[in-house]
């Protein structure tokens, strides 16, 4: 299918609703190793959005990763593999917990390329937040659907990373870490549980972490550091991180913005964000 086919999906719209309860954020603070303190009225903290207005298919739906089957609100892109390849969200107004939401998506764009590990096929999704008719967060997504490796197939390696960084914490992964936030995310992509299927189907060397919660833990790092919420950010993947390895999260600010980067313990790049203030 090319891409006059898949233009069919440009446009196509998708509304989702939640009352955002605490427990979810409550489990992720105890996922991060923090106490769990949220109640109904608080701040949701960005990118945790991600914890709500989740999909549901039985399983009988769901294809050979984990993901539901294509086709539905998302194009039925013919390539097995789907990755989170990047996203910019504009803040305006926090999400508040305990209060019913509304979640509308539009599908912005399909476009196919051919890229150095073979034939690549990239669509962004546009999701808009409100609560009491008032627009809190823009959001766009975009998802990377990639062909299955080939047996010499090797993954390929990040940019070596920059050095010269402000701050720069370690993270330790563990496989309970990465099962507890597919289970807050209801994410079914056996690539972050499932050892086997990772490595011999995929390609990788191990489980791997997730993108959005690297990007969660990149702008919890510049929240830290700034002491507020950004109005805007972006982060875009760049190799994955796999296997259990430790990494590394640093920032280096340029003016009122925060530069932000993942590396991997060969010191190459996972992810590049940035946060503006």
């Amino acid at each position: 299918m090319g891409n006059s086919e898949y233009s069919n999906w440009i446009g196509k719209t998708q509304e989702k609703s939640d009352e955002l309860l605490p427990f979810p954020a409550q489990f992720m603070e105890n996922t991060l190793n923090r106490d769990a303190t949220f109640t109904e009225g608080k701040e949701l903290p960005p990118l945790w959005h991600w914890l709500y207005f989740l999909e549901s298919e039985k399983l009988s739906n769901l294809g050979r990763d984990g993901h539901p089957k294509k086709g539905g609100f998302l194009p039925p892109v013919t390539l097995p593999r789907r990755m989170w390849a990047g996203g910019r969200f504009w803040f305006k107004q926090p999400l508040l917990l305990g209060i019913d939401s509304l979640k509308k998506s539009i599908i912005l764009s399909v476009k196919e390329k051919d890229g150095s590990s073979g034939q690549l096929c990239f669509v962004t999704v546009k999701h808009e937040y409100f609560q009491n008719e008032t627009l809190c967060l823009i959001e766009e997504h975009d998802i990377v659907y990639r062909e299955d490796p080939k047996e010499n197939d090797k993954l390929i390696d990040g940019f070596i990373a920059p050095t010269d960084w402000d701050i720069y914490e370690e993270i330790t992964p563990s496989s309970t870490l990465l099962f507890r936030y597919s289970a807050l995310t209801f994410n079914g992509h056996r690539i972050h549980y499932d050892n086997e299927y990772a490595i011999n189907t995929e390609g990788y060397n191990g489980l791997v972490f997730h993108g959005p919660l690297i990007a969660t833990l990149l702008i919890d790092l510049s929240m830290r550091l700034s002491k507020k919420t950004p109005s805007y950010f972006e982060f875009r993947g760049v190799s994955p991180i796999s296997g259990p390895n430790t990494f590394s999260i640093a920032s280096k600010k340029h003016g009122n913005e925060l530069m932000l980067s993942a590396i991997k313990k060969d010191g190459t790049l996972s992810m590049k964000a940035k946060a503006v203030y």
